[in-house]
């Protein structure tokens, strides 16, 4: 099972305190833990800046918004992907997290859909197909 793991935003995140050396190495030694014990698959942090975009659909529309957003409980500030058997382990990872600024923070656990989820809409020969790995990056879709 793959599952992202966003970190959401926090006020001192927004308001550009940044992390002390010790939060970093923290979030460091974690995510050795997690290569070592193979579940990291990728990670990264998400910049909030005016470079940022949202882009809202409706009725045929499109309109776009520039950055920085200011609701900050509702930005995803990083992010991970774990590869781990179910999402209890999900939930054991998560638990052991850092908390690399002060005050409340949050993350949240979201399975991706994988082949299996979806094969309603696949034929027999595309779920026995192994996962996308060309011009798609070995990640694949689902």
């Amino acid at each position: 099972m793959r599952v992202m793991v966003f970190a959401k935003s926090t006020e001192s995140m927004q308001d550009g305190t940044p992390p002390t050396p010790e939060a970093f190495a923290a979030m460091d030694r974690f995510t050795e833990e997690l290569v070592q014990a193979g579940i990291f698959v990728a990670a990264a942090g998400l910049k909030n800046g005016p470079q940022a975009k949202r882009l809202t659909f409706e009725g045929g529309h499109c309109s776009v918004a520039d950055g920085p957003f200011a609701e900050t409980r509702e930005l995803v500030a990083g992010f991970s992907i774990w590869q781990v058997k179910d999402i209890e382990e999900a939930l054991a990872w998560a638990r052991r997290s850092p908390q690399p600024f002060p005050g409340r923070s949050e993350l949240e656990i979201r399975p991706f859909y994988e082949a299996e989820d979806l094969a309603e809409f696949l034929s027999p020969e595309e779920l026995a197909a192994p996962p996308h790995a060309g011009s798609r990056g070995k990640l694949g879709v689902a």
